[in-house]
């Protein structure tokens, strides 16, 4: 119940805004207050008389009314609330909100806020996949806004894939979880490893491998939003601290997996760092030089430590939920399902990561969720998406141990 929560309601300019009445009927029906920003492009589909009589209240459109600036300035209207919705979030509102734009009513009032923002985007697939949207969606994501959906499916352009609106039932979940106190993961520790590790063979060479962090960053966030305490171990990255999440820089597999273990217990442990294999045997403090003779000096290897099947490993600190990343070129389920069971994690995320796909430093996914009870074949999506979607089963999975 949302218990005289107060909601704006901000509804952008889209086919899916007829969906917005039922979301303002669900959130009163729940014991919500709601007022309602209708866009100029919004009025396009639904009329402030139809919002009005469902939210039982004046419905904003104008930045410039006088009226309203009287009764409720949109500063003071976007401060009252205890959370602003905008649904649809179309990609013209969502380039707004990433880049601080305050043009109308709805921008200003989200630029002037001091309150938590949940987004749900609609729109055609090809504007949702467009790079535009998804640097936009991850600003706003690193700005800390929440998103639920888009869902995949049939447009009303006729084309088919992600972007259209999540239905009003789901939207309602997202409110009442971001409205519940802290979040469904209150009084929950999280563990999240991100980002290559960088292996030293001399002061300046090292090995390494092709990761970016964002899945993982993406992960800590997710987890801290749904307020887990959330301490998040990182190779070298170019990225920004999540907001919310204690962040652990380390250079080396080893210095990753002694931060990991400082951080027990904990609940959920997602082991989302691509960790070098080997490490030299041996680095020296000199410079490695070349002799002129042709000769290459040699290169032993030998096995870093195992940073997931450690935390798999059963005893007191094991965390309930273990969760690894498993990164292939080929026979990507097989070799992730033998992963899983070689390494004795819960479950394992697996992708494809030979060239031409994208995924190493993109912003987009392609997974497949690999348990004891099978294989989920989860549809492309961005990588905050991927994040979203995993922080609520892991939600779900301690929900059901509790």
């Amino acid at each position: 119940m949302l218990d005289g929560k107060r909601i704006l309601l901000i509804i952008g300019g889209g086919i899916a805004a007829y969906k917005s009445l039922e979301l303002a009927r669900l959130i009163r029906r729940r014991n919500g207050e709601v007022r309602a920003i209708l866009t100029k492009a919004g009025q396009e589909f639904v009329t402030p008389l139809s919002v009005g009589g469902l939210t039982h209240d004046k419905v904003y459109t104008d930045l410039f009314d006088l009226t309203a600036e009287a009764d409720m300035g949109h500063i003071q209207l976007s401060r009252d609330a205890d959370l602003l919705v905008v649904s649809p979030a179309t990609a013209d509102l969502m380039a707004k909100i990433a880049q601080g734009r305050a043009d109308d009513m709805a921008s200003t009032a989200l630029l002037a806020t001091d309150k938590p923002v949940l987004i749900a985007p609609a729109m055609n697939v090809r504007m949702w996949e467009h790079p535009a949207t998804q640097r936009n969606l991850a600003q706003l994501i690193a700005d800390g806004v929440s998103v639920v959906g888009p869902r995949e499916g049939s447009m009303a352009c006729g084309e088919f894939g992600p972007g259209r609106l999540a239905e009003p039932e789901d939207i309602l979940a997202a409110i009442e979880q971001q409205l519940g106190g802290s979040g469904v993961l209150a009084g929950r520790r999280a563990i999240v490893t991100a980002g290559p590790t960088h292996e030293p063979i001399d002061p300046v060479r090292y090995i390494a491998n092709r990761s970016s962090g964002k899945q993982g960053y993406a992960i800590a966030q997710a987890l801290a939003q749904l307020g887990a305490e959330t301490h998040l171990v990182s190779g070298p990255t170019s990225l920004a601290d999540p907001r919310g999440v204690r962040v652990t820089r380390v250079e080396t597999a080893r210095e990753m997996l002694a931060a990991t273990q400082a951080c027990l217990p904990a609940d959920v442990a997602v082991c989302a760092a691509a960790v070098a294999d080997w490490r030299a045997d041996t680095s020296t403090n000199s410079k490695l030089k070349k002799d002129g003779t042709g000769a290459v000096p040699p290169l032993a290897l030998i096995e870093n430590p195992d940073i997931l099947a450690t935390l798999s490993s059963a005893g007191p600190d094991r965390p309930r939920l273990v969760i690894g990343f498993a990164a292939e070129t080929d026979d990507v389920v097989a070799h992730a399902t033998a992963k899983r069971q070689r390494k004795g994690c819960d479950w394992i995320v697996a992708n494809d990561v030979s060239p031409g796909t994208g995924i190493m430093g993109g912003d987009s996914n392609t997974v497949h969720l690999i348990s004891a009870s099978g294989t989920e074949n989860w549809a492309p999506m961005p990588k905050a998406q991927v994040a979203t979607q995993l922080a609520a089963r892991v939600a779900d999975a301690l929900g059901a141990m509790s």
